[in-house]
């Protein structure tokens, strides 16, 4: 897993980045080594607003894009409900990949082969008697 942090019209302190880059590591295992995960953490400057730390998170993989959004009063709260929203579709889309045609092709049964004595009654009824 690739693993990008940025930061939207400020700076991203170390701790805020090392934070991240451990947090998000627990997704390496469950993700391809090429893909793609983009964290981006911005703060609004509005005092009325009390949680002003969002955190975005887009996963780029093989299919479909997996995006989340959070925010809290803390970068660090962001990371981790954004940690477990990634985890949670993360799971559903191995699900998905995964397990589905394994139980698809489970499900489907497949008809049992027609005796040999039964193709030579059939064909037997539709000749005509020679001896006739």
């Amino acid at each position: 897993m690739r693993l990008q942090v940025k930061g939207h019209h400020e700076h991203v302190s170390d701790s805020a980045r090392a934070y991240a880059e451990k947090r998000l590591g627990k997704l390496d295992r469950r993700l391809h080594d090429l893909t793609l995960v983009e964290l981006t953490l911005s703060r609004e400057h509005n005092p009325s607003i009390a949680n002003d730390h969002t955190a975005d998170a887009v996963v780029h993989t093989k299919g479909p894009t997996i995006v989340a959004h959070e925010s809290a009063t803390t970068y660090e709260a962001a990371i981790d409900r954004i940690v477990e929203k990634l985890e949670r579709q993360i799971e559903r889309y191995r699900d998905k990949r995964t397990h589905e045609p394994r139980r698809n092709a489970r499900q489907r049964t497949e008809t049992p082969p027609t005796p040999v004595e039964e193709i030579e009654e059939e064909f037997a009824s539709e000749q005509p008697d020679a001896a006739a």
